[in-house]
């Protein structure tokens, strides 16, 4: 009872996803002695459902996040999970099956209101008993709704977007994952950036709504509001399963793309302004969206690189809108000028 006990305290005290994750599974693994622990991440893509292993723990290990060899894919399809397939089709809260090699494997979706986003996969040499299984669903159930609560902070009310907060926050542990790995790599601070196109980064993208304020002044506030929701469908629609996409306030929305080459980001990223440009919005009709984007450097300030794609957002805002324009490649052809940056502001 007491590790038990010990094990809820930590659970509650965490204010991230990711150490909730790793606590979980550190919980599962001690009290139900299995030989392996996953948090598994399930995500719609087109209409498909991919199976994603977010965290792990084995037997003797410390709990750690699963590393993605290709975060480009969304994961393996749930078809080849046909078991959890079922008890996800049937709105169970459980599923127990017995793999070829003898190993039992229980799997425990967690259910928030009608959705599955993720499941927790606790293989072991045999089954549970009734006990077991009771202690374990605790677990998930004060997992879930402290899961539903972290993501409740987390959100823009209105979109179901990541809200501002939540973006300062994971743009602060993408600089400091960056900033440990170029550091490591023996990277000078100024060797990011230009001349990448064949190599991954990662990527800030800002998104404006075109000339906003005139659908609410025209079809008033509600039909805006439906547009800002729909925009959010598009965002969500047209970026990947491990891209993060944020409201960022009024019609503006920002996008974290992650490890992709600057190509591909250009692909995608025009990808979701057409969609939106041939996208018919109710009652309004045709919208459209101007995009600045930047590679996110470690070794400069989160203020600088937000400003250079509000630069390049700018500049894509006054050549005409409905553009999408990479920072780095105006000031390559001369169409921005920086003049002086330092940690807190830029000049231009």
């Amino acid at each position: 009872m007491d590790s038990l006990l010990k094990h809820m305290v930590d659970m509650t005290g965490h204010r991230d996803h990711t150490m909730l994750d790793v606590s979980v599974i550190s919980a599962v693994q001690e009290l139900a002695c299995a030989s392996q622990t996953r948090v598994l991440a399930l995500s719609n893509v087109r209409g498909q459902v991919f199976v994603r292993a977010r965290a792990i723990i084995v037997a003797g290990s410390p709990a750690r996040m699963e590393d993605n060899l290709d975060p480009a894919l969304p994961g393996e399809p749930l078809s080849d999970y046909p078991a959890l397939a079922a008890c996800i089709a049937r709105h169970e809260t459980s599923c127990d099956t017995l793999c070829a090699d003898g190993r039992h494997l229980l799997w425990l979706p967690i259910w928030i209101g009608d959705q599955v986003t993720t499941c927790l996969e606790i293989t072991n040499p045999t089954p549970y008993t009734g006990a077991t299984i009771q202690v374990i669903g605790g677990i998930v159930s004060v997992y879930r709704n402290f899961q539903n609560l972290l993501d409740y902070s987390e959100r823009d009310s209105l979109t179901g977007l990541l809200n501002r907060k939540t973006f300062d926050d994971q743009l602060a542990k993408i600089l400091q994952s960056r900033g440990e790995l170029d550091s490591e790599a023996g990277r000078p601070a100024d060797e990011e950036r230009r001349h990448h196109s064949n190599t991954e980064q990662q990527w800030l993208a800002v998104v404006d709504v075109d000339h906003f304020k005139l659908v609410n002044d025209k079809f008033g506030h509600l039909y805006g509001d439906e547009v800002l929701i729909l925009i959010a469908n598009l965002l969500q629609s047209s970026f990947r399963s491990q891209d993060r996409i944020f409201r960022f306030g009024g019609e503006e929305f920002v996008v974290l793309l992650r490890s992709i080459t600057l190509d591909n980001a250009q692909k995608i990223i025009d990808r979701f302004r057409t969609n939106v440009a041939s996208h018919d919005f109710p009652q309004v009709g045709k919208v459209t969206v101007s995009v600045g984007f930047v590679s996110i450097n470690a070794f400069e300030a989160p203020v600088i690189i937000l400003g250079r794609a509000d630069q390049a957002l700018y500049y894509a805002k006054s050549h005409g809108r409905n553009l999408a324009c990479h920072y780095d490649e105006l000031v390559e052809k001369g169409m921005l000028t920086t003049i002086a940056s330092n940690d807190t502001a830029e000049f231009f």
